[in-house]
């Protein structure tokens, strides 16, 4: 078994594995109405995570050379940005304060214009606004799904 191979078992079993959490939370919390829309979504990510699984283990999918160290040690701010977000800001700032937040830090990090640009703030906070409101014109207007609600709305 290639090296290669091998990450992506390990990853797409990882993903199963938080596909499968999900979706048990999703039809075990209450109130059930606030959870129909996550559930209709869990059930499509597990339904994704079982055939990556299976197409991992049977060697069906080509997965290149795998994840150097330098692709992980870059993609491990975004990470760290989000695991906050995830596990202590959504729920404690609110939903769409946290997001707004969340998505600038990861735009900022990425993004290749220099932190001195003034022009490229304009352009990160601008993008921003932008995908928060399409973000609370989908979830809140929308699908009317609840989301977290900390101190700040």
């Amino acid at each position: 078994m290639t090296a290669s191979r091998l990450q992506h078992i390990v990853s797409s079993g990882i993903v199963l594995f938080v596909a499968v959490i999900v979706t048990w939370i999703s039809f075990t919390q209450q109130p059930a109405d606030a959870f129909l829309f996550p559930r209709l979504i869990a059930i499509f990510f597990i339904g994704l995570a079982v055939w990556n699984f299976i197409r991992a283990i049977s060697g069906m999918a080509k997965v290149g050379e795998g994840l150097d160290s330098t692709s992980f040690i870059n993609i491990v701010p975004g990470l760290v940005v989000m695991a906050v977000y995830v596990f202590f800001a959504a729920k404690s700032l609110g939903f769409y304060f946290a997001s707004t937040i969340a998505f600038l830090t990861v735009f900022t990090i990425y993004d290749s214009v220099p932190l001195r640009d003034i022009r490229g703030w304009i352009k990160r906070i601008l993008v921003t606004a932008i995908f928060m409101l399409v973000i609370y014109g989908l979830f809140a207007m929308l699908l009317k799904v609840q989301t977290p609600r900390g101190i700040w709305f």
